[in-house]
């Protein structure tokens, strides 16, 4: 059974995150916690309480656990599926700390969230809560752009420079995934300049290739000064599903895949990707 936690705002875009996870996991006994975290910036008594060193009002707690509640119903009414439960979680807390507490105590195997296409990423580095959560939460995020609807995924990019060592946490993790919709994974290495790999990339190449070798997959080396333009050429003409990355190469891969200024780049807002940790 595999846990999984959806945060919620209530906005359109996290709707669309639940919907795209409930149909990812479709074939897969799971269940899900919808989380919202709640902070209030009042500070008065009477009906505000403290909870981890937070204030909140307790009419608007009240009035969040019935938001919850509808998002539940709306859920079980329009998605039947007996393999599926769900659950609602409140905190009270820091939003990241919510997180972290929610996937400690209820052993969360994957977060699902989305984000508002190429900003909810591009930002980051300055806070945005996609951006926290991917780079200060240890677990597996699968991350849904505003526009992206659900399709099979059969087609998985894992773009790499082959310098870091894939630990098996990241592997098991890439497996599980690939598993659940019998993925190809194409391993993806981009440069500016055509060069043999060093010593430490071949290791770790040869590595992953042990790993994959009874798994569908292929490797795929490209030479392009614009890399922006390389990925984006891969991920039309191969007609990628999902975008597989490891946390540590996010501030590389953010350029990548985020760069505004490349006009070719139109899979950032409909692309779901997976962000990986060890």
């Amino acid at each position: 059974m595999k846990n999984i936690l959806i945060p919620t705002d209530f906005s359109e875009n996290a709707w669309n995150a639940i919907c795209y996870g409930l149909q990812f996991f479709k074939a897969e006994p799971t269940n899900f916690y919808l989380l919202h975290v709640s902070i209030s910036e009042r500070q008065e008594s009477g009906d505000d309480t403290v909870a981890n060193g937070i204030f909140f009002d307790r009419k608007d707690t009240v009035g969040t656990k019935n938001k919850l509640l509808e998002v539940k119903k709306k859920i079980e009414e329009s998605h039947s599926n007996s393999n599926h439960r769900f659950y609602v979680l409140q905190e009270h807390s820091f939003f990241i700390e919510g997180i972290k507490r929610s996937v400690t105590q209820k052993r969360i195997d994957f977060i699902v969230m989305g984000t508002k296409g190429a900003s909810g990423f591009k930002e980051a580095n300055i806070g945005s809560r996609t951006g926290e959560v991917i780079t200060r939460v240890k677990c597996p995020t699968l991350i849904i752009p505003e526009k992206a609807q659900y399709v099979e995924v059969k087609e998985i990019v894992f773009p790499t420079d082959f310098n870091n060592y894939f630990k098996n946490k990241i592997l098991i993790t890439l497996d599980e995934i690939m598993a659940i919709n019998e993925s190809n994974l194409r391993v993806l290495h981009v440069t500016r300049k055509e060069r043999e790999l060093s010593t430490l990339q071949l290791e770790n190449k040869n590595f992953l290739e042990d790993f994959l070798e009874d798994k569908p997959h292929s490797l795929h080396f490209i030479t392009n000064q614009n890399i922006e333009d390389a990925l984006a050429t891969f991920i039309r003409d191969m007609q990628i599903n999902m975008i597989a990355m490891v946390a540590k190469n996010i501030n590389f891969f953010q350029r990548l895949l985020y760069k505004p200024s490349v006009t070719k780049i139109s899979y950032h807002i409909d692309t779901p990707f997976l962000v990986l940790h060890e």
